[in-house]
C-alpha cells in the first residue's frame, strides 16, 4: 500500500499570494513545501484572445498558470496600505505598513524596477484641494509599475529561486478538495484522486478559484461574507487630457458619492500610454487594460467602476456581475465600444461614428453599439455624473469623442472567516489573496502570503 507523501505546507494557487508564501516558508527552513497550480507553466501559457477572441478554454490561460492574473497584468505595485485590499483588517497599521514594504522588496530583488512614480507634496497638496472643489476624494500613491511587458520576467525569476532553494511545483494539477479530520487540516485530495498530507494547507488560488474556495468553506462549515462587486467600464482618451494627473501621480486614485444614487464610483488600474485589453472569467469576456515598460501608445485608459454591496436576501454578487457581462458579450460578440457623446445622445455607436474621435482606440476589435443596452441605468448614470466631475480636473475627459468599453467587472471573492493570522477555523488551514476575498491587488496579496508563512514558521517553534 502506497503511503501519501506528506509536506510542511501545500499551497493552493501559484500566483503573487502563494509564491510569497512559499518564498517566506523555504527561506526561513521549511524543507517541504509543495506548490499546486491548476494552470500552465509561464512560458505555456497562450492565450487566443490576445489575437482573436476567447475561445473558453478549459484552463484560462490569463487567470490561471504560474503567476495568476498578475503575470499579464501591468503590474502595478500600490506603495500604501488604503488601497489594494483588507489586510488592514486582520494587520496593524504600523505592521501592515512594515510588511508592504517587505513585499516590495523582494518584488525588487527579482527585478522590478527601482523607480517609483508619486507626487511632491506641494503638487499633491494642490491636487487634493482641486479634487475636494470637484466633490472627489484623491488619494495619492507611490506607484511601483513593473510593466506588462517586465512582469512575466520577475514571476520567472522567482520560479527558479524556488525550484533551486528546494520548493516543489506541480503545475497542470488541480486540486478537488481539502482534506480535514477532527477539526485540523489533514491535505488535499486532486482531481487523479490521489490525497497528499500535509501539516499546513495555504489556500491561494487566485480570482479564479473563488468558487472553488467558496464551495470548499460551505463543505467544510467556514463563514463566508460576501464582498462588494465593482461594475463600470474602461475609459480610454487621448494622453494628454490626463497628464495634468498622470504626470505627476502615474495612478490617480479618485472615489466619487454620487448625487443621484449615493454610490461609490472610483477609478482603478490606471494605464498612461497603455492600451486595452480583455480578460476572461469562467468563459466571459470582460475589458482591462495593461501599459508597459518600454513602449507606449498615444491613449491613457482607466475603469471607472461602481461599488454595490448587496444586502439580504440576495447573497450572489459574483452571479449578477457576470450576468451583465455575459450581456454585453452577446450584445458585442465580445467587447462593446461606445462614444461618449453618443451615450450621452441615446444612440449606439457606429464605425462612422467612431471616426468622429481624434483618437484610434487601441482596441479595434471591439464592437461600437450601446452600453446602455448591456449596463444597468443606475450604474450608467452614475458613471457620466463621474466623468463630468472628474472633467474639472482633467478638462477633456468628459468630451463626446472619450470612448467607454465595457463592461469591466472586479469580483471581490466572497471572504472566508480568519483570525489575524489568516488561519480559519481549521486548525492549520489558512486562506489569502484575491481568491479569498482578503486582497485585490498584487502588494497586498504578496504580503497576506508573507503572513500564513510566518504564522506557520512561529507554531513550529
Amino acid at each position: 500500500m502506497n503511503v501519501p507523501a506528506h509536506y510542511d505546507a501545500i499551497i493552493v494557487g501559484a500566483g503573487p499570494a502563494g509564491i510569497f508564501a512559499a518564498l517566506t516558508l523555504s527561506r526561513r527552513g521549511a524543507e517541504r513545501v509543495l506548490i499546486l497550480e491548476k494552470g500552465k507553466d509561464l512560458e505555456k501559457r497562450k492565450c487566443p484572445a490576445r489575437r482573436t477572441r476567447c475561445i473558453n478554454c478549459p484552463t484560462c490561460a490569463i487567470m490561471t498558470g504560474w503567476g495568476g492574473a498578475g503575470a499579464f497584468s501591468d503590474g502595478k505595485l500600490t506603495l500604501t496600505s488604503e488601497v489594494g485590499g483588507w489586510l488592514s483588517d486582520y494587520v496593524a497599521a504600523d505592521a501592515l505598513d512594515a510588511l508592504l514594504a517587505r513585499a516590495d522588496d523582494m518584488w525588487v530583488e527579482f527585478g522590478a524596477t527601482t523607480e517609483v512614480h508619486g507626487p511632491d507634496p506641494d503638487t499633491a497638496a494642490r491636487l487634493i484641494h482641486e479634487a475636494t472643489l470637484a466633490d472627489m476624494q484623491l488619494i495619492p500613491m507611490r506607484v511601483r509599475h513593473i510593466g506588462t511587458d517586465r512582469s512575466p520576467k520577475v514571476l520567472g525569476a522567482m520560479r527558479e529561486a524556488l525550484e533551486a532553494e528546494g520548493v516543489e511545483v506541480r503545475t497542470d494539477t488541480e486540486v478537488t478538495r481539502i482534506l480535514v479530520e477532527g477539526g485540523r487540516i489533514r491535505g488535499v485530495e486532486l482531481a487523479t484522486g490521489e490525497p497528499i498530507q500535509a501539516d499546513a494547507v495555504i489556500a491561494a488560488p487566485g480570482r479564479e478559484g473563488a468558487d472553488w474556495l467558496a464551495a470548499q468553506a460551505r463543505e467544510l462549515g467556514l463563514g463566508l461574507k460576501n464582498n462588494a462587486v465593482d461594475i463600470g467600464v474602461r475609459v480610454e482618451v487621448p494622453a494628454p487630457v490626463m497628464e495634468r494627473l498622470t504626470d505627476p501621480l502615474y495612478e490617480a486614485k479618485l472615489i466619487y458619492h454620487s448625487k443621484q444614487f449615493g454610490d461609490r464610483v472610483r477609478t482603478f488600474c490606471m494605464n498612461p500610454y497603455g492600451e486595452v485589453t480583455t480578460e476572461s472569467y469562467g468563459g466571459i469576456v470582460t475589458v482591462n487594460g495593461h501599459s508597459f515598460a518600454e513602449e507606449r501608445t498615444a491613449n491613457t485608459n482607466f475603469a471607472v467602476l461602481v461599488s454595490v454591496e448587496f444586502t439580504e436576501p440576495f447573497d450572489e454578487p459574483i452571479t449578477y456581475g457576470e450576468s451583465i457581462a455575459r450581456l454585453a458579450n452577446l450584445l458585442g460578440e465580445g467587447i462593446l465600444v461606445q462614444r461618449l457623446g453618443d451615450l450621452k445622445a441615446g444612440r449606439r455607436s457606429t464605425p462612422a461614428r467612431m471616426k468622429q474621435s481624434v483618437m484610434e482606440p487601441t482596441m479595434p476589435q471591439a464592437t461600437p453599439g450601446d452600453l446602455a443596452f448591456a449596463l444597468p441605468y443606475r450604474h450608467m448614470a452614475q458613471i457620466i455624473e463621474f466623468l463630468e466631475a472628474m472633467d474639472k480636473l482633467a478638462p477633456g475627459v468628459a468630451g463626446p469623442g472619450t470612448l467607454l468599453y465595457g463592461v469591466e467587472v472586479k469580483f471581490y471573492s466572497s471572504r472566508v472567516t480568519v483570525d489575524r493570522d489568516l488561519m480559519t477555523a481549521i486548525d492549520g488551514l489558512y486562506t489569502i489573496g484575491d481568491g479569498a476575498g482578503i486582497t485585490r491587488g498584487l502588494l497586498q496579496s504578496s504580503a497576506s502570503g508573507i503572513v500564513v508563512a510566518e504564522a506557520i514558521l512561529a507554531k513550529k517553534i
